[in-house]
């Protein structure tokens, strides 16, 4: 896979809270990053589908996920400290099992900690949508990307993909029309008003204000 990131990691404000979330449950909801495969019936201590979210921001739709979803498992992403300590602190409120979150770069931690076949869904909501064209190399939905996921998917999984970012939807496009590890099954075009199984998130609703349609997709492994 290719080293060039496609996140930068900002120094954000974090509360006290958030910071003494991370210092006191990390050891118990966090994954520390290795280049060893991750054995999912022992961290979630069942053999339940285990879904990935791709850079879940502060956790909200992680967090509704799971609270709905007690018969799923779920990973997150994430490499801003103050997202995952408020995610910690929701995962403590909601008093929930089916969590872990990983906090690191996301194209290594599936590289090297996700097996084969073992993923029923991957959500990647709202990633960067590197606009200008100079860093459009730095757009996660790439050819190599694809490859990789569908790799780790079971048969027949999903990838799920939202953006609020009009040429983000044409890359997104593109890209997804010289694979042959993916089908749409679903693509949908609205004002906010029709996602599919995925609650609302904050970048969508900070994209609804800006005056941006959004675009939804979910993507069947074949």
């Amino acid at each position: 896979m290719r080293t060039i990131k496609s996140y930068v990691k900002r120094k954000g404000r974090i509360t006290e809270g958030q910071n003494q979330a991370i210092n006191t449950l990390w050891t118990k909801y966090g994954i520390d990053y290795s280049k060893e495969f991750l054995n999912f019936p022992f961290i979630f201590n069942n053999n339940n589908p285990v879904h990935l979210e791709i850079g879940f921001g502060d956790g909200e739709s992680l967090i509704k996920q799971a609270v709905s979803n007690f018969e799923k498992n779920y990973i997150g992403i994430e490499v801003h400290d103050p997202g995952i300590g408020r995610c910690l602190m929701n995962i403590k409120k909601h008093n929930l099992t089916n969590i872990m979150i990983s906090s690191h770069d996301a194209i290594e931690v599936i590289n090297d900690q996700i097996k084969e076949n073992t993923l029923e869904r991957i959500n990647l909501y709202f990633p960067d949508p590197w606009p200008k064209k100079r860093h459009h190399k730095r757009r996660i939905v790439q050819p190599a990307f694809l490859d990789m996921i569908a790799n780790r998917l079971k048969e027949g999984g999903t990838l799920n993909i939202a953006t609020d970012w009009a040429a983000y939807a044409e890359h997104i496009d593109e890209v997804f029309s010289h694979s042959d590890h993916f089908i749409c099954t679903e693509r949908r075009e609205h004002d906010g008003e029709l996602p599919f199984k995925r609650p609302r998130t904050k970048f969508e609703r900070r994209g609804l204000k800006k005056g941006h349609r959004i675009w939804d997709w979910c993507f069947k492994k074949i």
